[in-house]
């Protein structure tokens, strides 16, 4: 049965999963992984704002990566514990287009600062000389600003698209939140305009530029620290950019094993999204804390 555009209203989140004797420990967990996301992330903004020894282009992006993971999060998971308070798993359909807004400008924006983060990396390592110089102030809030104006920028002909789908074939929507995935399945309209544009606009967003530039950037890094004769100082200089590395290798297999595996099920693809949306924003401060000389004598300063 055809639902008419007209006539949905609200949208029904099935949620993680539907299994009743599952709800309380999803929710224990997933609300356990918020908190530790929230904490961690918060932390590390903090002690980037309040210590001036973290006063440097790299933890400025960090303390902006922060933002993005603590955002994005909340976004993503917020359904899921209002809908086990409430009991109740509709929401309004404007509602629902909004989140898919935020959460789509919230998760390329992330791949951008973590580009950024890699050419502040780069130049640190390949031009130290100038390193000062090049990410002057300037540059880091030109740069943040460009991440966060184009990450909300281009995700609006997505929303545009969406507010214009003629009809649904229901309004249940088979995912935890109102990604674009989800909502275009449901249509039965023509959307092939917007298949276009996901297709078009997914790999300049996100494998052109964000990609290549990260990539390209540690191809030079690599060269740069093989040259260095002593092992001190090849560990040292790995060792500035290795927490970035594995965040940036964390995020990139998810969204590939996401989004371009073909055949994935609805299960594994809500896995893949809570690990997107939860798991790495959790992992995120705990890398850069543990591994991190400068962030773990700034948390013993503001302790002590």
């Amino acid at each position: 049965m055809f639902v008419n555009k007209t006539k949905v209203t609200y949208v029904i989140i099935k949620g993680i999963s539907e299994a009743p004797e599952l709800q309380i420990p999803i929710f224990l967990l997933v609300l356990l992984i918020y908190l530790i996301t929230l904490g961690g992330n918060m932390t590390i903004f903090i002690l980037v704002c309040l210590d001036r020894h973290l006063h440097t282009p790299m933890y400025f992006f960090l303390a902006n990566l922060s933002i993005v993971d603590m955002s994005c999060s909340t976004v993503a998971l917020y359904r899921i514990f209002v809908n086990f308070i409430t009991k109740d798993n509709r929401e309004q359909f404007l509602e629902c287009m909004i989140q898919s807004y935020i959460f789509g400008s919230l998760s390329s924006h992330e791949l951008f600062i973590l580009t950024v983060m890699s050419c502040d990396r780069y130049v640190a390592i390949c031009n130290p000389l100038n390193y000062h110089m090049v990410m002057n102030i300037n540059t880091c809030v030109i740069m943040a600003s460009f991440c966060w104006i184009f990450g909300f920028v281009q995700s609006i002909p997505f929303s545009v698209l969406m507010a214009n789908i003629s009809c649904y074939s229901t309004n249940e929507i088979n995912h935890f939140h109102c990604d674009l995935g989800p909502v275009m399945e449901i249509a039965c309209s023509d959307i092939s305009t917007l298949k276009a544009l996901c297709i078009i606009q997914g790999i300049i967003v996100y494998v052109i530029i964000p990609y290549s530039l990260t990539f390209i950037s540690y191809v030079f890094i690599i060269i740069t620290i093989l040259k260095i004769r002593s092992n001190t100082g090849r560990r040292k200089a790995f060792y500035t950019c290795s927490s970035h590395l594995t965040v940036v290798i964390l995020l990139y297999i998810t969204l590939i094993s996401q989004y371009n595996i073909p055949n994935n099920s609805l299960d594994s693809t809500k896995l893949l999204s809570l690990f997107n949306t939860a798991i790495v924003p959790m992992l995120n401060p705990i890398l850069y804390s543990l591994k991190n000389k400068d962030v773990k004598s700034a948390l013993r300063r503001r302790l002590g």
